[in-house]
C-alpha cells in the first residue's frame, strides 16, 4: 500500500510501498482510509519537538486524525462489521486499566497511539482496536470529519470542561480560529451559553469565527488585551480557551482571565510563566487539554450529524502530503487539510 512515512527528522515524509497492515489479535480492526487529517503536531514531529515523549523508532506512518470504513476485523470484535463507516478514536486502549475503567481513554495506561508512537493513518489502511472505531452516521463521509478525530475531539473536549464553569452572562475567549479554534467556537456555542469572543490576527480567520458563532471578534494587533478587557466591562472573562499556545498567545491569555479564572491551555510551543503570587491571589486556573475520550468522539459525531458542528477542510491527494505540509507550515490551510489515499470513496 502507499503510506507517508518520516525517516529522518527535520526532513521530508515520503510516499512509499510498504506492507498493509493485518490482523494479529482477536480484537483487532483494520480501517480503509477515506480521509486522514494533517496536524500542527505533524509539523512538531516532522521537527523532532516529540522524538524524546513518543518513543517513535523511524521510519514510521504519520497520521493521527483519521476515518474510513472497516476492512477486516478480529475474532473477538463485535461492535463493528466489515464495510461499516467509521472515525477512529487517536488512541488504541486497553480497557483494563484505572483510566481507562474511568472513562478517562487518553490516559490509559498500556495504550498506543497510532501517529504518534506507532503507524497512522498517512496510508491506505490503518490498523487500530475495537474500543477505538465510533461507526458513523449515514450522513457523513469520512474525509469530511477525520480531522474531528483530534482536532475537533481536543476541542470539544476543552468546551466540555469549559462548560462548566459558562453559565448565563458569562464570557469566554478563544485565541485562533483556525484548525483547531473554528471547531472549538462551534463546540462552545452547542455546549454553552457564553458570549463569545474570539482573538486571532488574521481577518479571514475572524470572518469564519464569525460564521463559527462567534458574538464579537477582535484583531490580534498588538491591542488585543485591552480591547478583551474594555468588552467585558475591564473585568476579564471567566474562561479562556487558548489554541495558539505560542507567540505571546500564554500572556495574553492570563491578562484576559477575570478574578478565579480558567486558562485553558490546547496549542502548544511555548512557556507557560506565571508567577506564584498571581495565581493566588486572583485564584486563576491553568488548565492542560489531551485529547479527548472515547465518549466525547461519540458525543461530537452526534452534534456533526445534526449539523451544530462542521468542518472546514481543504483536501490534498496523499501524494501531495509535502505540499500539504507546506500550505499549513505558511498559513495557507483554511480549517484542516485532509489527505486522500486514491481512490478512496
Amino acid at each position: 500500500m502507499k503510506a507517508v512515512r518520516l525517516h529522518q527528522y527535520d526532513e521530508r515524509p515520503r510516499v512509499e510501498d510498504i506492507a498493509e497492515p493485518e490482523v494479529t489479535g482477536p480484537f483487532d480492526v483494520i480501517v480503509r482510509i477515506g480521509g486522514a487529517g494533517l496536524c500542527r503536531t505533524d509539523l512538531h514531529i516532522i521537527e523532532g519537538q516529540w522524538a524524546e515523549k513518543s518513543g517513535v523508532e523511524l521510519p514510521y506512518v504519520l497520521g493521527h486524525e483519521n476515518a474510513g470504513w472497516v476492512s477486516a476485523v478480529g475474532s473477538a470484535v463485535t461492535n463493528v462489521d466489515v464495510g461499516d463507516t467509521v472515525i477512529v478514536h487517536p488512541l488504541i486502549t486497553c480497557g483494563l486499566c484505572r483510566a481507562c475503567r474511568d472513562g478517562n481513554d487518553m490516559h490509559c495506561e498500556n495504550g498506543a497511539f497510532p501517529g504518534i508512537d506507532s503507524d497512522g493513518g498517512f496510508a491506505e489502511y490503518l490498523k487500530t482496536g475495537a474500543r477505538s472505531v465510533v461507526k458513523l452516521d449515514a450522513s457523513l463521509a469520512p474525509a469530511d470529519v477525520a480531522a474531528l478525530a483530534d482536532a475537533g475531539l481536543t476541542a470539544y473536549h476543552a468546551a466540555k470542561k469549559a462548560a462548566s464553569l459558562l453559565y448565563p452572562g458569562t464570557r469566554a475567549v478563544v485565541i485562533g480560529a483556525g484548525g483547531l479554534g473554528h471547531i472549538g467556537i462551534q463546540s462552545l456555542r452547542a455546549l454553552t451559553p457564553a458570549q463569545l469572543i474570539v482573538v486571532d490576527r488574521s481577518e479571514q480567520a475572524l470572518k469564519l469565527a464569525e460564521e463559527c458563532g462567534a458574538h464579537q471578534t477582535v484583531v490580534a494587533d498588538g491591542t488585543q488585551v485591552d480591547q478583551v478587557l474594555e468588552r467585558t466591562g475591564g473585568h476579564g472573562a471567566e474562561v479562556v480557551v487558548d489554541f495558539v499556545g505560542e507567540g505571546g498567545a500564554l500572556e495574553d491569555a492570563v491578562k484576559m482571565l477575570c478574578r478565579a479564572g480558567s486558562h485553558f491551555v490546547i496549542g502548544y510551543g511555548g512557556t507557560v510563566q506565571v508567577s506564584a503570587i498571581d495565581i493566588i491571589s486572583t485564584e486563576i486556573n491553568v488548565v492542560g487539554n489531551l485529547v479527548g475520550t472515547y465518549n466525547d468522539l461519540a458525543e461530537l459525531m452526534t452534534l456533526a450529524a445534526e449539523g451544530q458542528v462542521t468542518l472546514h477542510t481543504q483536501t490534498y491527494p496523499l501524494r501531495a502530503v509535502n505540499d500539504a505540509i507546506d500550505d499549513l507550515d505558511h498559513g495557507r490551510v483554511q480549517g484542516r487539510g485532509i489527505l486522500i489515499p486514491e481512490g478512496a470513496a
